[in-house]
């Protein structure tokens, strides 16, 4: 896997993929249509985040790479690789229980916030890793 040089594109099988941990300083993409959604990407190695039509969907520290992001009403799933270990927050529906699972390891159960923000950690020292998210439900 490698950067996204354009910071926000749509993979040919309609995923999004988006982010560079590997840039210096911050870069931002406004107002990229998807399917009539609105999508607004802030980037670089510091931090990573993404809106859709205004509402935080994604933000780690420090910054990554997110490929094929793909999300419906059950679930999300996502590649995502960084240089250092990432926290990662994600704004999903409030007061929910989620399932987190790391390369395809149940790493827990979690409950959104009242604001809907879920929380979690992955660790990069054996590279990118895959990421899934389940509505309990």
């Amino acid at each position: 896997m490698a950067a996204i040089e354009e910071l926000i594109r749509v993979e040919e099988n309609g995923t999004i993929s988006f982010g560079n941990h590997l840039m210096e300083t911050k870069k931002k993409v406004l107002d990229f249509e998807v399917d009539g959604n609105l999508y607004k990407v802030k980037t670089y190695n510091e931090i990573t985040k993404l809106e859709k039509n205004g509402i935080l969907l994604y933000e780690s520290v420090p910054g990554t790479t997110v490929h094929n992001f793909d999300m419906d009403e059950k679930n999300i799933s996502f590649s995502v690789e960084g240089e250092h270990d990432a926290q990662i927050t994600m704004e999903l529906e409030p007061e929910k229980d989620y399932k987190i699972f790391i390369d395809h390891v149940h790493v827990g159960k979690v409950r959104s916030s009242l604001a809907g923000k879920v929380t979690f950690s992955v660790d990069f020292s054996n590279g990118a890793q895959k990421v899934k998210i389940e509505k309990i439900g």
